[in-house]
């Protein structure tokens, strides 16, 4: 039987979004969602915690995150196929193109590219100077996760995915943050199906696996 799908965001809306999706489908038993707050620290310290612990399938790192570039909108989705640290760290995703495929095909607008991890929220020029580096995405946890799942569990599949809450033409402390949020909430809820359909492909289960009923599906919180 396959091991099931830890899902760890920084922020408990992201939690309550994803909980509230359609997990009737999930494979290897109910998927776990892990909050681990704000911060490459925090992020770090959770996620090492969990992956120690192990008895999980894969690993998805999902939330709210901010563009650096043009030509994306709140509630697009910003799938990396690599993640960085402004410490040097480089972490290469060979899930990009699955879970792509896996967005659109539920109807999610998708870009794919480099996410850039900082130490601190990043405004005005300074996402300029990131996409001009090569970033698509910014976020403040991706990385640290990575790191932690470098040094315990290499061999673990993983994915990153950012709901574009803020462009550089629309960032945080503008107006229509909130309108921004509610359809980045959306689109975050409407991204379960395509999480558990990239589990289901990188686990890559036998056929036998599949005729096992699962007990359950609902989602559950880890402490």
């Amino acid at each position: 039987m396959r091991d099931p799908l830890l899902v760890v965001c920084a922020l408990a809306p992201e939690v309550w979004a994803l909980r509230g999706g359609d997990w009737s489908g999930a494979c290897g038993g109910p998927a776990v969602l892990a909050r681990t707050g704000m911060g490459r620290r925090r992020a770090r310290r959770s996620a090492g915690a969990l992956l120690a612990a192990g008895g999980y399938g894969a690993l998805v790192v999902a939330g709210f995150g901010a563009a650096v570039g043009p030509g994306t909108e709140p509630g697009d989705v910003i799938v990396a196929d690599a993640v960085r640290d402004s410490d040097g760290g480089f972490h290469p995703l060979e899930s990009a193109p699955a879970l792509v495929k896996a967005l659109e095909g539920h109807g999610l607008t998708v870009h794919t590219g480099l996410h850039h991890t900082a130490d601190h929220v990043v405004r005005g020029a300074e996402r300029h100077a990131l996409h001009a580096a090569g970033a698509l995405a910014v976020d403040m946890e991706a990385a640290a996760v990575l790191a932690a799942r470098a040094e315990l569990r290499p061999e673990l599949p993983a994915a990153v995915l950012r709901i574009v809450v803020d462009t550089p033409e629309r960032e945080l402390i503008r107006p229509g943050t909130l309108p921004a949020g509610i359809r980045a909430w959306r689109a975050l809820r409407s991204a379960v199906p395509a999480l558990i359909e990239w589990h289901r492909q990188a686990t890559a289960p036998a056929p036998s696996t599949e005729l096992h009923p699962q007990p359950s599906t609902l989602p559950q919180e880890a402490s």
